[in-house]
């Protein structure tokens, strides 16, 4: 039997397919292939989870602040570890602060705080250019009370990625003033390249990392202009679909804006089909061209 929806249905599961697409593209980590003007920067060799942490002493207890970060994607929920004691899916750099008591021996997390997530991260992103060369990269979360005066106050991360060509160190927390988290780190990915030395840095080996990074980088684009081609195809029908209903109170096919045009859209294609097919068709002649029997 076949299922018949009303209007108010089908408008509903189009807008809820078209919101549900619009998140799809908004929720996306940060971009490991920036560009800053002329520079270009790859950061995939800086993937994967890292640890950073500082510890202040408040006598008789400690508190640890502990960063995990991937700045390439989310970080993964930790097994055994209480969901309340971690950041929420689609973070991708978590600070969880723990108060440590030596003589008790019962460490307890106080506060879990989603600095930089998926959702929010607005990415602001710049070139250092002294007193070291390198990158800065601002990403940015939800809001989290201020731990003075429990105001929700937004987070933020800026990281300082220094140019250093010759190795890449640990990374450093220099400080967090319950909004802003201050990272520095030291990377031969903190310096730019041109087109040309980016290929000779890579040499003969063609499944090099930088090279896959482009290739999907190139693959991210082309998904891109699909994705919107697709929205904005949906968005046409459902906003027809709705002027159609609303105004002429129209049913079932009636709906589709444009109907007449859809209908001869196949002709339409048969016909450019059938024109291209006789273009390209090579001209038959005779043997005796030119000459005409008598």
């Amino acid at each position: 039997m076949a299922v018949r929806w009303s209007p108010a249905a089908l408008l509903f599961a189009l807008i809820h397919l078209y919101t549900a697409l619009l998140a799809l593209a908004a929720d996306e980590p940060f971009d490991c292939h920036p560009t800053v003007g002329p520079a270009k920067y790859d950061l995939t060799s800086l993937k994967g989870e890292h640890t950073v942490s500082r510890t202040r002493e408040m006598p008789p207890s400690s508190m640890e602040d502990i960063v995990t970060f991937d700045l390439c994607a989310e970080i993964q929920k930790k097994d055994g570890v209480p969901d309340v004691d971690q950041c929420p899916s689609g973070t991708q750099f978590c600070l969880t602060q723990v108060n440590k008591k030596v003589d008790a021996g019962d460490d307890r997390v106080v506060a879990v705080i989603p600095i930089a997530q998926i959702s929010t991260l607005n990415p602001d992103i710049a070139d250092i250019s002294s007193p070291s060369k390198g990158l800065s990269i601002t990403l940015h979360g939800s809001e989290y009370p201020h731990p003075t005066n429990t105001t929700p106050t937004a987070q933020s991360m800026h990281l300082s990625l220094l140019c250093d060509p010759d190795h890449t160190g640990d990374p450093k927390f220099i400080s967090y003033d319950g909004t802003r988290l201050e990272i520095e780190w030291s990377s031969s990915a903190g310096c730019p390249f041109s087109d040309d030395k980016h290929e000779d840095n890579k040499g003969g080996d063609g499944d090099s990392e930088p090279d896959k990074g482009a290739e999907e980088s190139v693959g991210s684009g082309i998904g891109w202009f699909f994705l919107v081609l697709l929205l904005a195809f949906v968005a046409y029908f459902v906003v027809g679909a709705y002027y159609n209903y609303s105004t002429y109170g129209a049913r079932g096919a009636d709906l589709i804006p444009h109907r007449d045009f859809w209908r001869e859209v196949p002709y339409m294609l048969s016909d450019v089909a059938s024109h291209l097919c006789s273009s390209v068709r090579p001209k038959r002649t005779g043997g005796r061209g030119g000459y005409i029997a008598v």
